[in-house]
């Protein structure tokens, strides 16, 4: 069986892509204008949702982008965390100038243990894990926020953001796209996000499906849901289904959901896994 659901992943999931974007940012210093970084997300390494041969691709075109920063947003694990110890090893070949960053998903906060497992092998091996916290690789006139999981009593954007003068140019690494509507008050220059694998099914000329089935489910009557959990899991993947793959303007911010790297059943389809490669204007 687990032969079986294997194939059909790499069957269904298809060839990586390069997303290339470009993004103008106010007051950006003239000596980080054309910093070039890499984003990778939800590789749900377990053995069964990213294969090995997927994965060194991903690595090998980022490092083929020859990145300033490398940042991850997220969803290293998909149930145990002790899988995170098999991503690692991978995850060491990535290559950058000011080194890799990373934030958390919902499934690496999915047990008690899972964060501190998580956190602690991406640290130990020179990725540095961003919960509720700034860094500033790129020297002090540029911030790298990261959040911690919207889903977690952590998420809490207030006491981080309230922490930088509104004029330093900002990114902000937050797994869940939802965050997006609660960060509004804040000035963000580009936010970037995965959790929603780029919803997984999409049709040639219409796009992503999950945003027309969400509608159609949210009228559903209470009675046919409860007989539907998997649909119900679904749809409460996230709340905003209108931002489920690529370039965003939100109210006051552009937001970029990256459609990630592993996958669920049924699988993808027209829906391929990325690398984003992103350069500051």
């Amino acid at each position: 069986m687990l032969f079986l659901i294997q194939c059909m992943h790499r069957l269904l999931t298809g060839p990586l892509t390069i997303e290339r974007i470009q993004v103008p940012i106010a007051d950006l210093p003239i000596a980080l204008k054309g910093t070039r970084l890499t984003q990778l997300s939800d590789f749900h390494f377990d053995g069964l949702h990213l294969s090995e041969k997927l994965l060194a691709q991903a690595i090998a075109a980022s490092n083929a982008a020859q990145p300033d920063l490398v940042t991850l947003t997220g969803d290293f694990v998909t149930d145990e965390p002790d899988a995170i110890y098999n991503l690692v090893p991978w995850l060491q070949k990535l290559e950058s100038r000011y080194g890799t960053y990373a934030v958390l998903g919902n499934h690496d906060n999915r047990y008690r243990r899972s964060r501190s497992i998580v956190t602690r092998a991406l640290n130990d091996n020179g990725i540095q894990v961003l919960w509720n916290q700034i860094a500033y690789p790129l020297g002090p006139n540029f911030a790298l926020v990261g959040l911690a999981d919207f889903w977690s009593s952590e998420f809490d954007p207030a006491p981080v953001m309230t922490q930088l003068e509104h004029t330093i140019p900002r990114i902000v690494l937050s797994h869940n796209p939802d965050s997006a509507a609660s960060l509004q008050r804040w000035r963000i220059d580009l936010q970037l996000s995965g959790h929603t694998h780029g919803g997984q099914i999409a049709l040639p000329g219409i796009g992503p499906l999950s945003l027309p089935l969400a509608r159609i489910y949210k009228r559903m009557p209470k009675s046919i849901k409860r007989v539907m959990p998997v649909m119900r899991s679904y749809f409460g993947t996230v709340r905003h289904w209108e931002w489920v793959q690529g370039l965003y303007s939100t109210a006051n911010h552009p937001l970029y959901v990256n459609r990630g790297l592993g996958t669920y059943p049924p699988g993808r389809l027209f829906c391929p896994p990325e690398v984003t490669v992103i350069t500051l204007l």
